[in-house]
């Protein structure tokens, strides 16, 4: 074979990472470190993908900021973990390179910019902390809050929240869980107070103040400055390129109007995201979604895993996402049912009027519960969570801050329900569950029933028929006043039904990989030069929930070990750097 002519090419690079998210941001900056020329490039005109989106989690466990605090966890009890939850659909291989790896990419992170510091606050439990290898403490890593002044002009080019928040509230991960004890705790009521001083600072100082996800992107856009790596926007991938041996050479890309080639010497990593929007594809996949109820990255359409697929790739895991119950507004905003469910006076029912799962367990067991009703034939997408006026005043729900009304506050406040959500009839009203069944289009003997003997075990303090409360992750967001703090009765009337549709974070099936990022084909054989990270690969969670951050961990370290496989592996069964004509793949 020749060396291709340099006319072919427009640009050419030794890696190109296609997705700006946590997981190409972190490829791009191991990939730099190993001394071989990154370009990243992102099919929209903002950077960070739905890590920008996301509650910036990073579940890691074994992090330095864990040894660093005297926390240590077992690594062969941490495989042992992920092997149960994924009930044998991961690669063993897979799991123990990603328990491994995590730790160093956090490590390398740190080491490699100032801007990447990350805290673990421990108490935050892992989803399934009862089983071996699961930790009641935690391994959910964070980064702090970044006044995103620091980015200068590239602020604007941060992809920003679906639903933005008054200027000057954010929130920290462990201010969260105060916060939602407004009512039950000092320490609820002293975040409020640093939430109306962040907003009195942002409007005479100017603080621009981000957390969470937001401040993620943020710190990994600004390593990328420091490093000079650059970032095209508005560059979408079209297609991958192929030599004659079937090994991916580069791709694509369009770029300032016009279609453009870029050759990547060593390897290519798709970080391009699932397929949340499009909607054609997922009711093929996964038939009972119903509408675009995605949070993911409104342009994660696929495109990466598409490009795939043409040069021979296998996909795993196309039916699954991370599920996550939500609450559509009359608006179409989208807002997570995550402490509600965790409320203790409150149950939710199906279309028959019946519980159906342990209301408080993680969201995406919940979402399973949901799709594996549905398929019964009763309705569960949507489902109704019913609760009672005492905890309207007690508990925040839907948002709502169960203080004395407020005017002009940015979220509801005061006692009653506001007029629009009635209204638009995601919440429903009723002074009694025999009209409460009526308004949701439930029986009324089942749901008087459910009412009746959710408030006997209740009162009991112990959920004999779905154990809720049994587990510490239950527990998090609970009224931590009452012996059980999942369990109170259901009170007097009025009573509100929360109307539940089935919402996801992204899509979590892909293309196939292996235990170094590389692309498969059906056979497992290697499609060389391809790697996949994050959402655009079939998720080494397989079809569980580690832990908070269980999705932008895997795509963060194995962005890493993507980036160190193809710098430790020249020339062998990465991209060829001498090959014939190059093949462009099918659209």
């Amino acid at each position: 074979m020749t060396t291709p002519s340099s006319e072919e090419f427009d640009h050419t690079v030794d890696v190109l990472v296609v997705g700006s998210g946590g997981g190409g941001m972190t490829a791009a900056l191991a990939a730099e470190d190993a001394g071989l020329e990154t370009l990243v490039i992102e099919k929209g005109a903002r950077f960070g993908g739905s890590t920008a989106l996301s509650g910036g989690g990073i579940w890691v466990p074994g992090a330095p900021s864990q040894v660093a605090a005297g926390y240590h966890l077992d690594p062969e009890s941490v495989i042992g973990y992920l092997r149960t939850i994924t009930e044998g659909s991961v690669n063993e291989a897979r799991l123990r390179r990603y328990v491994e790896d995590a730790p160093r990419m956090m490590a390398f992170l740190e080491k490699s910019s100032s801007w990447l510091k990350f805290v673990w606050k421990p108490g935050y439990a892992d989803y399934y902390p009862e089983l071996d290898g699961g930790s009641e403490q935690g391994s959910t890593i964070n980064v702090p809050p970044i006044d995103l002044r620091e980015l200068g002009e590239l602020e604007q080019q941060l992809l920003q929240p679906l639903a933005l928040a008054p200027k000057g509230i954010w929130l920290g991960p462990k201010e969260l869980r105060s916060f939602y004890r407004i009512r039950q705790s000092w320490e609820g009521k002293a975040v409020l107070v640093k939430l109306l001083w962040r907003m009195v600072r942002a409007r005479v100082f100017g603080d621009r103040i981000a957390a969470i996800g937001q401040s993620l992107a943020a710190r990994l856009r600004l390593a990328m400055r420091d490093h000079d790596i650059a970032l095209w926007l508005n560059t979408p991938m079209t297609s991958l390129l192929t030599d004659a041996s079937g090994a991916v050479t580069g791709a694509v890309i369009e770029k300032d109007g016009r279609r453009q080639r870029v050759r990547a010497r060593r390897g290519v990593i798709v970080a391009s995201g699932g397929f949340d929007h499009d909607m054609a594809w997922r009711k093929e996949q996964q038939p009972l979604v119903d509408q675009d109820w995605s949070f993911g990255n409104p342009l994660a359409t696929g495109d990466g895993i598409r490009a795939g697929e043409q040069v021979g790739a296998a996909t795993g895991m196309l039916d699954e996402a991370w599920w996550f119950p939500a609450i559509q507004w009359p608006d179409g905003r989208m807002q997570f049912m995550l402490n509600e469910r965790m409320m203790p006076a409150q149950f939710i029912v199906n279309g028959d009027g019946v519980r159906f799962c342990n209301e408080a367990e993680p969201y995406m067991d919940f979402g399973h519960h949901m799709l594996a009703g549905q398929q019964t034939g009763v309705t569960h997408i949507p489902c109704w969570l019913i609760t009672d006026h005492r905890s309207w005043k007690r508990y925040v729900i839907g948002g709502h801050l169960p203080i004395p009304k407020v005017p002009f506050a940015p979220v509801p406040t005061g006692d009653k329900i506001p007029r629009a959500w009635l209204e638009s009839g995601v919440v429903k009203a009723a002074g009694s569950m025999e009209e409460m069944a009526v308004k949701i289009g439930v029986p009324p003997e089942p749901l008087r029933a459910t009412a009746a003997r959710f408030n006997e075990i209740a009162t009991a303090g112990y959920d004999a028929d779905f154990q809720r409360g049994d587990s510490a992750y239950d527990n998090y967001y609970g009224d931590h006043t009452l012996p059980n703090p999942n369990l109170f009765p259901l009170g007097k009337p009025p009573f509100y039904a929360f109307r539940i549709v089935l919402g996801d974070l992204g899509t979590s099936g892909g293309l196939r990989t292996d235990e170094h990022a590389r692309v498969l084909r059906a056979d497992d054989s290697v499609v060389a030069g391809l790697y996949a990270v994050g959402n655009a690969s079939a998720a080494v969670m397989g079809r569980s929930y580690a832990g908070a951050g269980a999705t932008i961990g895997p795509a963060m370290t194995f962005g890493y070990v993507a980036a160190r496989h193809i710098a430790e592996h020249r020339g062998t069964d990465t991209a060829v750097e001498t090959g014939g004509a190059q093949q462009e793949s099918p659209n």
